[in-house]
């Protein structure tokens, strides 16, 4: 008898681990990389100095939190901006900047957004996941999943950026296991170069009506010679 592929939790947690170095080194050109051990945890907590959580829900239901240390958080965020041609004189100075959540925020929902486009095209599923939201943190607050799990598990891993600042990923979610019951094949998976250039391009059809408005009111300023 063939005997069954089994994708269990820790499968589940790599498949994420490899979606958040694959964007985030994507969109800082920087290395990132995640520790070859996870730790079991009991909760799932967001932590200073920046806290960020996303829900995905469908073929099974989950919490993903990351806790970004100030200076993890603001490398990203400087290397991110960097890329996509902002001038390093506008970036802003201090983590808790709106613009430094907001980035972060916008990351966390293109590294969640891959995940779950992966696993569901692997384990053949479908998920959906809510908006991130970011919490600038000074005291620790724990955070669990509004839903009944029957068997809750929690894992934590480490994360490291290029200048060896450091970052936390948990996840939580039920226990379980998909078992593959014949070959099938999967489409390709989604480059994190499109979800980057897919954001760049609407920061960018945001920023024009804006753009347009200023110069309207600035030529109805001339015709009236103020």
């Amino acid at each position: 008898m063939k005997k069954l592929k089994v994708v269990t939790t820790e499968d589940v947690l790599l498949t994420l681990c490899n979606s958040v170095t694959n964007v985030l080194s994507k969109a800082t050109t920087s290395e990132i990389k995640y520790s070859a051990m996870v730790q079991k945890i009991n909760k799932t907590c967001l932590k200073p100095d920046i806290g960020c959580f996303v829900l995905f829900d469908g073929g099974f239901s989950g919490l993903v939190v990351i806790n970004f240390t100030a200076d993890a958080a603001m490398e990203i965020y400087r290397n991110y901006m960097l890329h996509m041609g902002i001038p390093e004189s506008e970036l802003a100075q201090q983590h808790t900047a709106d613009e430094v959540g907001n980035v972060m925020g916008e990351l966390m929902n293109q590294m969640v957004g891959y995940f779950t486009g992966v696993i569901g095209k692997e384990l053949q599923t479908s998920l959906t996941q809510n908006q991130p939201k970011m919490l600038a943190l000074n005291k620790q607050v724990l955070i669990s999943i509004d839903t009944n799990l029957d068997r809750p598990q929690a894992r934590r891993v480490t994360f490291t950026t290029a200048k060896n600042n450091i970052f936390y990923l948990e996840l939580a979610m039920d226990k379980t296991e998909f078992i593959k019951l014949h070959e099938f094949e999967t489409e390709d998976d989604v480059d994190p170069d499109d979800l980057i250039e897919q954001a760049a391009t609407q920061k960018k059809a945001q920023q024009e009506p804006k753009d347009v408005a200023q110069t309207i009111d600035q030529d109805l300023l001339d015709e009236l010679g103020i």
